[in-house]
């Protein structure tokens, strides 16, 4: 079995404006999209697109429109020319528990012949939108990436930022870093980490009594620690833009921005 659960922890560092900081402890799924159903046959607490005490639901990614989430994923592969054999694709998430979930970051692991291809950073804020950025992978041992910040996440943080993505593929450890900056200074860090468990039902039933209310402890601790960047006098920043789902692939401003760097040296 390729699907598996992590256990660790979620940590954030805000440096400026204003100094503030959180981590709490979690878990989260890595799933193989082609053992779905299994999982649901052998784990009687965990279901596919049905209500349980967990449950993964194709509603609540890519699309969000209850389509296959493979194929919204093999899509886009092959929208961007990423691709025309991806294997594998595993999805790091939160599982609903008893119908509910918020994954404000969700990671597809897009693999060919077991070789990392495609990352997609799949965002959402508490606004129910969504935006994923789309990387293309040349180096699956060293995964760095760059891009601009494309969509509205937290009121407290300017959208002209830029996000640097560091990370290994999730194999006996997870981790997972991203540093956002103003193109000179960091603004915030934020990693994930965690260690590699069974997906069981032994498993899923001791994360139930140890996070009880993991999706109620996630949506609180966001807006719990946006009161306090209020108190100490963060700057409230209003959405310019409404939007349900969209996403960048990224590739083409990676390469842009190389490009204007080049053409200012010449000049």
């Amino acid at each position: 079995m390729n699907s598996c659960i992590y256990n660790g922890t979620v940590k954030h560092q805000r440096f400026k404006p204003i100094k503030h900081s959180l981590n709490y402890k979690t878990f989260s799924l890595l799933i193989d999209l082609d053992e779905i159903e299994n999982l649901t046959k052998n784990i009687s607490i965990f279901s596919f697109n049905k209500f349980n005490v967990f449950s993964f639901y194709n509603i609540d990614h890519g699309a969000r429109d209850g389509s296959s989430v493979k194929e919204w994923v093999q899509k886009n592969i092959k929208k961007f020319n990423i691709s025309n054999n991806i294997t594998k694709i595993k999805l790091l998430c939160y599982p609903r528990i008893f119908g509910y979930v918020f994954n404000p970051l969700s990671i597809f692991y897009c693999y060919e012949n077991n070789r990392l291809k495609a990352i997609f950073y799949e965002v959402k804020n508490t606004f129910n939108e969504q935006h994923t950025y789309i990387f293309k992978i040349k180096n699956d041992e060293k995964i760095e990436q760059k891009c601009k910040k494309k969509f509205y996440v937290s009121p407290f943080m300017d959208m002209e930022t830029y996000y640097n993505f560091k990370l290994l593929s999730p194999k006996e450890k997870l981790s997972i870093f991203i540093k956002q900056t103003d193109g000179e200074e960091t603004i915030l860090t934020a990693t994930q980490t965690g260690d590699k468990k069974e997906f069981s039902f032994k498993q899923l039933f001791n994360y139930f009594f140890k996070y009880p209310l993991m999706t109620i402890k996630i949506i609180s601790s966001i807006h719990y620690e946006a009161f306090f960047l209020w108190k100490k006098g963060a700057v409230y920043r209003k959405r310019e833009n409404k939007i349900l789902n969209n996403l960048s692939y990224e590739e083409y401003w990676w390469v842009l921005l190389n490009f204007q760097k080049k053409l200012s040296l010449i000049n």
